[in-house]
């Protein structure tokens, strides 16, 4: 009888583990990713390099830390990281305004001032699945619950990498529903000897994990932060871009915490993530979470068996040490900043800096080419003339020295007059004119000291001083901000038809985690006005204000490779710039994706091809990424209805370049682009080869 009752105990946890009812219908072991049963717990294991492996062992017993180990091998030896962690979320409810503007795209939201209530998420282990997706595998285990949201945990590692990502993946009945989440690993238990990360002056910090010690949110750069223990270091992160709702500065907001109590919600001792509530204290949109979308609350992990220092520059080398890279045969361009340089600084009779800090930013980001939008409130755009001209010739004179043969500091201004909406300008060369125009008032004057003024008096005159300058135009924030409903309002005008009206401007407004790429407002757009019969473009913009070594740019930025070999000099005008851009020669990329190559059917962006009579096409891309993809998008139109053809890259590894060849056909459509989309919602976008 004893020996029975010995058989039956030692049965006891596979039995409990089996009562959880693991669903491994998905799994496929490959590439040496092992999933094994080990008590009431999943052990998975997993390559992180030829020779090296990651180990999660993942407690599926209520009441018991999810993570009972995390581990990295080294030289054949696994090293314990961290153990008896948690994941912990909090999940803030606000309440989104759809009916004053636009819907889901507005901006003007000020969510932080209307009625909102934080909630831990709770986790209840009742089920769990693991799957394979390409070269991830992906353990779900329901449910989590925060009020009226529910879903799933998902843990997915990446082979190739000791990286993995947590994620509380959980959706809403409820209409009108925005939502920030803060996130991390917690413990009960002595996990950490200390915490580090870098400041915001690039120098790493280094300080005691004492249980006790109430929470704290820290400023760091890289938005890192690290627990570090006598194994190694285990590094936790945002998704680089993603996490980062819209505003309209790029502040450093104290992106990380570490501590115990977080937020009176979370009694354990750990670190984390966060967002402040209350953004730049403008207009705070947060982050759409609309009816039965799948809200992706998730942060990445890094497991390393060496110092913090070592653990960081690994996360680093996901987003190029936050540095656009150099990619032979482009040139980098980022546009539209509200550094109000002139009228703060130069003309505010203060001392002007030799090197002002925000051109160390945009050169320290590897951004080679700056187009302002000066003026944006401050300063005197419809006179009187003494004090715009002045102010034009302030601004010239800065970018001009400023201005070096491998950094571009272009002159720019957002007029948002004569079109409708709020647009930006953009000429070859400086270019004096004003606003307004009285009727008897001629549209162009020889003053003797700026020499040729132009004078504005509606949209006609506009358009004919783009056409005499050979400048280009286009909207900004289209569809959302002080362009809800543009460029669609206008999409019949002269101007718009006109070459010298560009397009629009892509930025990741709004926000919604549910979505696998940024942005769908713009790129919706981008395919709306190709079916218009137009062949417009779009370029990436930032739209922030001040840019200080201390802010947390990079989340902000996005920037456009132009097909340059090398930049013009300032003094001799810079129309190279822009016949790129009007060639639609140029891709836009958050950074972490890059597009090297790009035919169809051996034509390039901007370009047109001629079909053969089935429509057989072949598309050429080169790609070269950091986090894992996801997928590519062939998007085409035939001048009605937009098409898309998704093609699944998840058997990528981290760190890749290839030339992918997509065979598809294209018979009877007008224009066809690509995008691509990483494991961290990273992308890029090319522009349309146009069809014939």
């Amino acid at each position: 009888m004893k020996k029975y009752i010995v058989v039956f105990l030692a049965l006891l946890p596979s039995l409990a583990l089996a009562q959880f009812r693991v669903d491994r219908t998905g799994f496929q072991p490959q590439n040496g990713t092992v999933v094994a049963s080990q008590g009431t717990s999943l052990v998975v294991s997993w390559p992180t390099t030829a020779r090296e492996k990651g180990r999660l062992v993942i407690n599926l017993e209520n009441g018991k830390p999810l993570f009972t180990s995390l581990q990295l091998s080294q030289q054949g030896t696994f090293k314990e990281i961290a153990k008896a962690l948690d994941p912990a979320f909090v999940l803030t409810i606000g309440k989104r305004d759809l009916i004053s503007q636009n819907g889901w795209n507005i901006f003007f939201d000020k969510t932080n001032k209307l009625p909102h209530k934080a909630y831990a998420v709770a986790l209840n282990k009742r089920a769990a699945s693991v799957n394979t997706i390409g070269t991830r595998t992906v353990v779900r285990i329901s449910e989590v619950q925060a009020a009226h949201f529910k879903g799933d945990i998902e843990i997915t590692v990446y082979n190739g990498s000791p990286l993995f990502n947590v994620a509380a993946v959980m959706a809403t009945e409820v209409d009108s529903t925005a939502i920030l989440y803060d996130a991390g690993l917690v413990t009960k238990v002595p996990v950490w000897k200390t915490l580090a990360w870098s400041d915001t002056g690039d120098n790493m910090q280094q300080v005691p994990a004492n249980l006790s010690e109430p929470n704290k949110a820290q400023a760091v750069k890289y938005r890192t932060i690290i627990g570090v223990n006598d194994q190694g270091s285990l590094a936790v992160f945002p998704a680089p871009h993603q996490y980062f709702y819209p505003l309209d500065e790029a502040y450093n907001l104290d992106f990380t915490w570490y501590g115990s109590g977080y937020r009176s919600l979370v009694p354990e001792f750990g670190i984390g993530i966060r967002q402040d509530l209350m953004g730049d204290r403008r207009w705070v949109p947060w982050v759409n979470a609309p009816p039965k979308t799948r809200q992706r609350l998730n942060f990445f992990c890094l497991l390393s068996t060496d110092s913090p220092a070592k653990a960081l520059a690994d996360v680093k080398r996901f987003t190029h040490n936050d540095k656009y890279p150099v990619v032979p045969g482009y040139k980098t361009m980022s546009s539209h900043f509200h550094n109000e340089f002139t009228m703060s600084v130069v003309l505010a009779n203060k001392p002007i800096p030799e090197k002002p800090a925000f051109v160390d930013v945009f050169k320290n980001s590897g951004v080679d080419i700056v187009h302002l939008a000066e003026f944006h409130g401050p300063g005197h755009p419809k006179g009187p003339d003494s004090l715009r001209l002045r102010e034009l010739k302030a601004l010239f004179e800065q970018c001009k020295r400023l201005s070096t043969k491998d950094f571009l500091l272009l002159p720019g201004e957002e007029p948002n007059n004569f079109f409708g909406g709020h647009w930006l300008e953009f000429f070859p060369k400086p270019v004096y004119w004003i606003m307004s125009r009285k009727p008897e008032m001629p549209f162009v004057t020889d003053d003797p000291t700026y020499g040729k003024v132009y004078r504005i008096a509606d949209k006609n005159d506009m358009l004919k001083l783009l056409e005499l300058e050979n400048g280009l135009a286009w909207t900004a924030h289209a569809r959302t901000k002080g362009s809800t409903g543009y460029p669609d309002k206008y999409r019949e005008e002269a101007f718009f038809k006109s070459d010298h009206f560009f397009g629009a401007a892509w930025k990741n407004i709004p926000a919604d985690l549910s979505e696998p790429r940024l942005s769908r407002r713009v790129l919706d757009l981008m395919d709306d006005m190709a079916n218009w019969g137009h062949k417009k473009h779009v370029i990436a913009e930032s739209d922030i204000f001040t840019m200080e070594p201390e802010n947390e740019t990079y989340a902000h930025l996005n920037v456009n490779y132009l097909q340059l070999d090398q930049l013009p000099a300032y003094s001799q005008g810079w129309q190279p710039v822009l016949d790129v851009m009007k060639q639609g020669k140029f891709f836009v990329t958050t950074g972490e994706v890059l597009f090297p190559a790009f035919t169809v059917n051996g034509k390039g962006a901007g370009e047109t091809v001629k079909l053969p009579e089935d429509g057989k096409s072949a598309i050429s891309l080169t790609v070269d990424w950091t986090f894992p993809l996801t997928f590519a998008e062939i998007v085409s139109g035939d001048g009605k209805a937009v098409f898309r053809e998704r093609i699944d890259l998840t058997k990528t590894l981290p760190f890749g370049k290839q030339t992918f060849m997509f065979n598809t056909r294209l018979k009877g459509k007008k224009w066809v682009r690509v995008e691509v989309w990483d494991a961290a919602v990273n992308g890029a976008f090319t522009q349309q080869v146009w069809l014939e």
